[in-house]
């Protein structure tokens, strides 16, 4: 008899095959893909053996262009050709437009939230060329790893907001990508130096790409990687090297000093070339020669010198520490409190941007592997163990909350415990109370969602805590913490203080929740969030006006004697009127009617007090009283 192949629930007919992933590092200025090939994280190449793609699109009406011939088009068509196409992801038009220098870009003036670019094939969106970028990457890697990708860790800038990150998530949809997660570049890079598996420590991610500067403080606790300050500065990169050495020639060959002389958009380009061939040929040496043809003619020949050059680069230097004190100083730590310091951009390589970090941090900086792969590298790790290669206890899954977390309180309303993009784990607690006299019990209902009402939210669980000693309302404090693990476990438990009398449930709050459910429910938020904040102050009215309604029929039944003749009607009448301003749909006829029944019951109020009073002070002297207040 033969045997049938049969597999757990869940799993893979062949459990052991090899899931295809990979990590991609999406660069303003260069991009590169990464994946755990035979055991080890490596960069994988294009046909022609190169790393790196510049992160440059070029549209004609025939063909996309993307990568170094896209590049080489900006000198001829700027307006098609999208160069740092990253700044502008998940930005709106206003914002896009203030940028220095000025984009030349023609944007279209309809779409303001999305800003859409012309370009001979129609608009386009920052996503949309972004996903152009991507889609090279993907297809190098399957043809290297011989299959379809189960999916992608893509990195995101650690100071990325929603709109940002979201709008990377969106580009690799379009690219045909899968993604696993996003994650902090700072973090990718302090992966693939294997920093997770210290115990714990502060650690700066100095990231010097070509046109950026990016200065991370992490904190590592138990393989959980924290941010917890981020700076930079958007207009100081490698680029700016290449600058102060192509003015250096210039002053050298007596370009550009007069108006007979300018320098064309051609003449520029290659300047350019020439004084990063000069940067790059400099490393490790004292000094270096080269020459300086423009236009058919040599316009310069002489040297270089290391000191010369240190010169020209410490102003550039400076700045980026700079941001680094600032980064410390919002993180209130000092420099010597950092354990290591990760460098992170292809401007890192220069050997005086090393030294001066290393003085500036007291102690050497990371430097052995490539500053340019280091955040693709530690990506790909990470997607190795997202797409299920590995043991998670290898490395620890981080991840953020997806939605927001909170219970529901009275009048049908939200209050978070735990707002979304949180990262994770994390635990977070708030003290609630009853909200009638005599409350033994407490309901608890866990909701998900971004809006400010139960019914438009996602219901998670609901569960009781039981046995609260009665007391007025308001008295008693019941503590509910909220805690989520590195899985995206949720552990709500509720706690009276006095009594110590607990309860508590589990729940995964990603179960059943798929991307399109996400962006649906947030799409709601925004569309709603007008009407959601009126319809929250008309809930927290109508609950303000029902306890004082319960205040007041608890006072006239507990203490009738105290009520006159004159009272009863009165306060009948302002009760009427605030039962009837609750059924309406103005919170503030709610807040008057409540003021004029407080008004209202003023005196009834005074004698309740003078009641309570006279009460306390019976059969003890003014001695006695005075000297139990100074107790």
């Amino acid at each position: 008899m033969s045997l049938m192949q049969i597999a757990e629930p869940g799993q893979s007919l062949a459990p052991h095959a090899r899931r295809l992933a990979v990590g991609i590092d999406l660069g303003t200025t260069n991009s590169l893909v990464a994946s755990v090939i035979n055991g080890v994280a490596e960069c994988i190449p294009d046909a022609q053996g190169e790393l790196l793609l510049p992160s440059a699109v070029h549209f004609s009406a025939d063909t996309i262009e993307v990568g170094s011939t896209a590049k080489t088009r900006a000198a001829t068509d700027p307006e098609h050709t999208f160069i740092s196409i990253k700044r502008l992801m998940g930005r709106g038009l206003d914002d896009v437009q203030q940028m220095k220098p000025a984009l030349p870009y023609r944007f279209d003036p309809t779409e303001t939230a999305v800003p859409r670019m012309s370009t001979p094939r129609g608009w386009m969106s920052a996503v949309e060329i972004s996903a152009e970028i991507l889609k090279p990457l993907k297809a190098r890697a399957e043809a290297r790893l011989g299959g379809d990708l189960v999916g992608s860790v893509i990195t995101v800038p650690a100071y990325f907001d929603d709109a940002q990150r979201q709008a990377t998530r969106d580009a690799a949809r379009l690219a045909g990508l899968h993604v696993l997660r996003l994650l902090n570049e700072p973090t990718a890079a302090a992966l693939a130096y294997g920093l997770d598996r210290q115990a714990e420590g502060l650690i700066a991610v100095y990231d010097l790409g070509g046109g950026t500067f990016d200065i991370s403080i992490l904190r590592l606790r138990q393989g959980v990687f924290e941010v917890i300050a981020t700076g930079g500065d958007t207009q100081l990169g490698g680029d700016d090297f290449d600058q102060a050495i192509a003015l250096w020639l210039m002053e050298r060959a007596g370009l550009g000093m007069s108006p007979a002389t300018p320098l064309n958009a051609g003449d520029q380009r290659h300047l350019s070339r020439t004084a990063c061939a000069i940067k790059e040929a400099l490393t490790g040496k004292e000094q270096t020669c080269a020459r300086l043809d423009l236009r058919g003619e040599t316009l310069w020949t002489g040297c270089l010198t290391c000191s010369e050059f240190n010169a020209l680069a410490d102003p550039l230097i400076e700045r980026s520490l700079a941001a680094c004190a600032q980064a410390l100083k919002d993180a209130d730590i000092q420099a010597s409190e950092i354990q290591e310091v990760v460098m992170v951009g292809g401007a890192t390589r220069v050997p005086r941007v090393r030294e001066r970090v290393s003085a500036f941090f007291g102690r050497d900086v990371l430097t052995d592997i490539d500053p340019d792969k280091v955040v693709a590298l530690g990506a790909a790790l990470q997607a190795d163990v997202l797409a299920g290669n590995k043991s998670a206890d290898e490395m620890l899954l981080l991840d953020v909350t997806p939605l927001s977390l909170g219970l529901e309180t009275m009048g049908g309303l939200v209050e978070t415990l735990i707002p979304r993009n949180t990262t994770l784990p994390v635990a977070r607690a708030q003290d609630f109370t009853t909200f009638k006299d005599g409350q033994t019990a407490m309901s608890l209902h866990v909701v998900q969602g971004e809006r400010d009402s139960v019914e438009n939210n996602r219901s998670l669980a609901r569960f009781s805590l039981r046995g609260i000693p009665p007391m007025v309302a308001g008295a008693a404090r019941i503590r509910v913490t909220f805690q989520i693990d590195a899985d995206g476990l949720l552990t709500v438990s509720a706690q009276e203080k006095i009594t110590g009398i607990h309860a508590e449930i589990q729940v995964k709050p990603s179960y059943g929740l798929s991307e399109e459910n996400v962006e649906q429910m947030l799409r709601n938020a925004f569309d709603h969030a007008s009407d959601d904040v009126q319809a929250r102050r008309l809930r927290e009215a109508r609950v303000e006006a029902a306890r004082s309604l319960e205040a007041l029929d608890s006072a006239m039944t507990s203490d009738a004697a105290l009520l006159t003749d004159i009272d009863r009607p009165i306060l009948n009448a302002a009760r009427a009127l605030l039962t009837q301003a609750i059924q309406g749909e103005e919170a503030q006829a709610i807040h008057e009617a409540v003021e004029h029944l407080e008004n209202a019951a003023l005196p009834f109020i005074q004698r309740r007090m003078n009641q309570a009073v006279s009460r306390a002070l019976a059969g003890h002297s003014v001695d006695e009283m005075v000297t139990q207040m100074r107790r």
